[in-house]
């Protein structure tokens, strides 16, 4: 089915503040996973409106965020289940915190899958590796969001995060006209998988 994302505008390219152009007044296209068109809302609307259904977000719509620390934060951290808040608080524990705590696989797992729900309803839509749990892989292999495996030690250099049509759907919509407020929803292969309370 076809969805027009109806924005108050779209960064094309992430992470270049030369081309940090915010092109208002656009909106996609998305045709399954991948973008079909980008452009004016009204002229998208004219040529896909009568087969597509709108939805509009009160926000910047720009590729996802690429998260270079993802290994640290997944391998190396237990993100509390909010069941343990009380005890433990709502961020990632580390060092003698972590240490303290019984870290079977099943909750190596367990925190994996919460930390990357955390993580897309920041906007992520691309980790750096490597995993070296295999509980904490397979979270991130079933989560469907893209990450590239990298060298232990060695910094990943992601592919540019560019919209395109005919492209990948991976983007994410941030508050306002600047894309500076809170995460709004988060898009793997044109797929919702987070969509925020604002």
């Amino acid at each position: 089915m076809l969805t027009i994302h109806r924005v108050l505008g779209v960064r094309l390219v992430a992470d270049h503040p030369d081309e940090e152009r915010t092109d208002t007044g656009h909106a996609v296209v998305v045709d399954g996973r991948r973008f079909a068109a980008i452009g004016p809302y009204e002229e998208l609307y004219a040529a896909y409106g009568d087969r597509a259904r709108v939805r509009e977000w009160a926000g910047l719509l720009t590729p996802g965020r690429y998260e270079p620390d993802a290994a640290a934060l997944l391998d190396a951290a237990y993100w509390p289940d909010p069941r343990e808040a009380d005890a433990l608080g709502t961020e990632p524990l580390t060092g003698a915190a972590l240490d303290a705590l019984d870290m079977t696989a099943t909750r190596w797992g367990a925190s994996a899958r919460r930390g990357v729900q955390r993580l897309l309803a920041r906007g992520t839509t691309v980790l750096a590796g490597p995993f070296t749990r295999p509980e904490v892989r397979t979270a991130v292999e079933r989560s469907g969001i893209r990450w590239y495996e990298g060298t232990p030690g060695a910094p990943v250099t992601p592919r540019p995060r560019v919209l395109t049509p005919s492209g990948v759907a991976d983007f994410a919509v941030f508050a306002g006209e600047k894309g500076d407020g809170p995460c709004l929803v988060t898009a793997l292969d044109g797929r919702l998988v987070y969509r925020g309370r604002v």
